[in-house]
């Protein structure tokens, strides 16, 4: 594990990067291979957030807790920004530089349930990740989980410490599936309070008002 001491803000325990938390401790240890080597151990936290964390953008929380990583670490659901920065924060606690990345998108491989919720088929601040490896920055976006990737048509999203692993222009029959429209930054610690802030400015009829759903159960949107 990281040294507690350290002055780089990409490798420090934050309010929302907390790794040093035993909860966040204790799922390192239940989901990798701790005798493994650090990349290793990487890849596999990798899968065990894409996989082990349900993808739902229905319920965006509103209050700072449900962003820190010894919470996301016990949620069975979640959406993107959460699942990125649970992924990042295993990342600090493995040794590697990581941040906390927002992008608007344009998302073409949706639900139309959710389309229709949103009222637009673009995703103001998704939240992915971004880990330096050997040197080099990777993106990673471990958010759609292999279930939810087989059901639309596209292949999950791997993470192999060499490659970004970003959400896929195409999905596997040529149709468009996500457009990066708009970088907002890296960032060391989670803006907590701007995101909110752009969220409901972007989107003022969802607070206060959201809904539940389940992308598994609804009609991929085309």
């Amino acid at each position: 594990m990281l040294q507690k001491d350290s002055d780089d803000p990409s490798l420090s325990s934050t309010e929302f990067f907390d790794f040093e938390s035993a909860e966040m401790q204790a799922f390192l240890d239940r989901v990798t291979p701790v005798d493994a080597a650090p990349l290793e151990r990487l890849k596999a936290a990798y899968i065990a957030v894409r996989d082990g964390i349900a993808y739902n953008p229905y319920r965006i929380p509103l209050q700072r807790e449900y962003y820190r990583a010894s919470r996301i670490c016990r949620m069975k659901r979640a959406y993107c920004i959460p699942k990125s920065l649970l992924f990042a924060a295993c990342a600090r606690a493995l040794g590697f530089r990581s941040w906390i990345g927002l992008a608007d998108v344009v998302n073409h491989l949706s639900s139309q349930r959710f389309i229709e919720y949103l009222g637009t088929n673009v995703f103001a601040y998704h939240g992915y990740a971004v880990v330096e490896v050997n040197g080099r920055r990777l993106k990673a976006t471990p958010v759609f989980d292999a279930k939810l990737c087989a059901k639309f048509g596209v292949a999950p999203l791997d993470f192999d410490g060499e490659n970004d692993a970003l959400f896929q222009q195409y999905d596997g029959k040529g149709h468009r599936f996500m457009e990066y429209i708009r970088e907002r930054g890296e960032f060391d610690e989670f803006p907590f309070e701007e995101v909110m802030r752009g969220l409901a400015e972007t989107y003022p009829h969802l607070i206060g008002n959201q809904v539940d759903g389940d992308f598994m159960n609804e009609t991929p949107a085309r």
